[in-house]
């Protein structure tokens, strides 16, 4: 099992910042690739950005260029920094983890924390 225990959501103005971080614990694997979604009232969820072990990145669209993520192997941490937030930002942001067992994929996702862009 992994958990995983996000923080730093809340209420920010248009044109503002955030960090997000996601800690993991547990029967961490070696290899994995973790990151954010998140899913707005009414919309599908959508992904926001992943990071290979490797640090490969893989952004959604519509945050490249204002989001950035990185992770901190040593502590099992990923963080997600939104600059320049907009209104259409709004949405719960959910932690993802992924790992393959060699048998099949793991997927494990965080509780989820709001983010508000509004004035």
């Amino acid at each position: 099992q992994v958990q995983l225990v996000e923080s730093g959501g809340g209420l920010v103005q248009p044109g503002g910042s955030l960090r997000l971080s996601c800690a993991a614990s547990g029967s961490i694997f070696r290899i994995y690739t973790t990151g954010w979604y998140r899913q707005a009232p009414g919309k599908q969820r959508e992904l926001v950005a992943t990071i290979t072990s490797g640090g490969s990145t893989n952004y959604g669209d519509s945050v490249k260029g204002r989001f950035t993520l990185s992770r901190d192997n040593a502590k099992n941490t990923v963080y997600l920094q939104m600059n320049s937030l907009k209104p259409e930002d709004t949405a719960v942001y959910y932690c993802n983890y992924n790992a393959n067992n060699g048998i099949m994929t793991l997927t494990y996702w965080g509780q989820g924390t709001q983010v508000t862009v509004s004035s």
